[in-house]
């Protein structure tokens, strides 16, 4: 008789969890409370536009990487796909412009063009750069190719001094001035992030193992959902898991917002992790680790809202990503900004109509601060309209002169739109409320178990303190794998 999975969430995890469960012989059902496949991986169309609220880069296009091999599994490779020249550029108030080049020639040249003075630095930065993208460090870790990671060491080593080092301590090493405040914005706006994974996504740019996907985030997620439905899962959306049912220590279904209720051998959870176990578990299988991942974060700050623009404008000469830096901090969602970080699409002909573009501007905000507003909807909506308003002002006195009346379309989604349609709690990523590890999100089994419960299974950014696509793909592979090892199968990929 074959065994009976019921998942929780047709997002990442949950999808490549159903792929490969099925491929190893499991019946498999997904409930869903929204009605479109993906979760954080979204993307909307508004009068012609596509806003995309999830990729940046993504990892895994060049084909003979292990994460390539990986999007191969999950039918979401081969594809159309667009390179970009850069990671990201920075704009000073003047207009200068740092381009973060994939290439690590061109940018060093470009550093040494912009400060002479930092040529020498230039010379460390590219060359780490380069050894960096001699070995597919993130596939072989994630993957457990550990055999692999003992030729990576030399190369790496040749960069100790770097180690260390975050974002914000690299750029304090430049001498011209613009470039000390650019370089620690240069990952995501997070000046923290270790500069090594810096130095490793950039590896993979170098190599073009970072390209983005024609026709944005949902077409990503429906081709991954074709390779589950035509391997013969089951998927059910618009329908909501209130309770995951429990007998003698053990997950045996779940009963859903209608009553009704869902027998399985296993049970595994690409929900928010918060809503999981403490609501749809009751908090009943928790110690005091599990409590405190489940508490609310020390600092909410998130991007916790988006303001996207589709723009009667030609975008095609622009970065694909742009860090504004501003004159004077600006007072924006109760956050003060010293710069805003935004996308752009011009390499994707899907994203707008011919000659017009999408700029997506994303901002730091706190979650219990829309959760506030949202009680009166007039203040919450008054308050989205005022954040559109500044950051439209800001662009059109910085880099954008003329944008204002360019504007064809506003929407601004902020952490209240992300619950409502994901079910997430207290920000975007449904990381947990703890410091997460590069250890634990590089060498981490890939799933969560919680003590005192058989048969159940946590996958997605929750349970691998990883908040990638790829991160989330891996933990529904090695969760069935787990399973496998478990049942006594050998565990089959593709």
């Amino acid at each position: 008789m074959k065994k009976s999975i019921i998942i929780i969430g047709a997002g990442m995890g949950g999808l490549s969890a159903g792929i490969y469960a099925r491929r190893n012989g499991y019946e498999t059902t997904i409930f869903e409370q929204h009605y479109l496949p993906g979760g954080q991986c979204a993307s909307y169309k508004r009068k012609g536009y596509t806003f995309d609220v999830c990729i940046h880069h993504l990892f895994g296009t060049e084909p003979g990487s292990r994460l390539y091999g990986l999007w191969e599994e999950l039918g979401a490779m081969p594809r159309t796909l667009a390179a970009t020249n850069e990671a990201v550029a920075a704009c000073s108030p003047e207009g200068r412009m740092y381009f973060d080049y994939w290439d690590s020639k061109r940018l060093e040249e470009h550093i040494k063009e912009l400060s002479p003075a930092d040529s020498e630095l230039a010379v460390e930065y590219a060359r780490a750069i380069r050894d960096f993208s001699s070995a597919d460090f993130m596939g072989a870790l994630l993957m457990g190719d550990y055999l692999d990671v003992p030729k990576m060491i030399p190369r790496i080593l040749r960069h100790r001094g770097l180690l260390k080092l975050t974002m914000q301590d690299f750029g304090l090493r430049f001498k011209d001035e613009f470039l000390k405040k650019a370089f620690p914005l240069l990952e995501y706006s997070l000046p923290e992030v270790q500069l090594i994974i810096h130095l490793a996504k950039h590896g993979y740019g170098l190599t073009g193992n970072i390209a983005w996907p024609v026709g944005a985030s949902i077409e990503f997620a429906r081709s991954i959902e074709k390779t589950y439905l035509d391997l013969g899962g089951e998927v059910h959306y618009r329908q909501k898991v209130s309770e995951i049912l429990t007998e003698g220590g053990r997950a045996v279904g779940v009963r859903l917002e209608d009553g009704s209720e869902h027998r399985a051998d296993v049970v595994i959870s690409d929900a928010d992790g918060r809503k999981t176990i403490m609501d749809m578990l009751g908090g009943r299988f928790t110690n005091e680790k599990v409590r405190r991942m489940c508490g609310p974060p020390d600092d909410e700050m998130n991007w916790a809202v988006h303001v996207f623009l589709g723009v009667d404008r030609d975008l095609s000469g622009e970065p694909s990503a742009l860090v504004q830096l501003l004159e004077e901090p600006v007072d924006i969602a109760a956050h003060e900004a010293a710069s805003i970080e935004m996308q752009m699409y011009p390499f994707d002909p899907t994203m707008a109509p011919e000659g017009k573009g999408v700029i997506k501007v994303e901002l730091w905000s706190r979650y219990s601060y829309w959760k506030e507003l949202y009680a009166d909807r007039n203040r919450y909506d008054e308050e989205k309209q005022k954040v559109a308003d500044t950051v439209i002002d800001l662009l059109e006195n910085t880099h954008f002169p003329g944008i204002r009346s360019q504007v064809e379309v506003i929407d601004v989604p902020t952490l209240l739109t992300w619950e409502r349609y994901t079910g997430i709690t207290w920000g975007l990523g449904m990381m947990p409320a703890v410091q997460p590890r590069m250890v634990d999100a590089f060498l981490g089994k890939g799933y969560m178990t919680l003590p005192g419960l058989d048969s159940f299974y946590m996958v997605g950014a929750f349970a691998t303190y990883g908040p990638s696509l790829f991160h989330n793909a891996i933990s529904g592979r090695k969760t069935v794998r787990a399973l496998c090892k478990r049942d006594g199968r050998r565990f089959i990929a593709a």
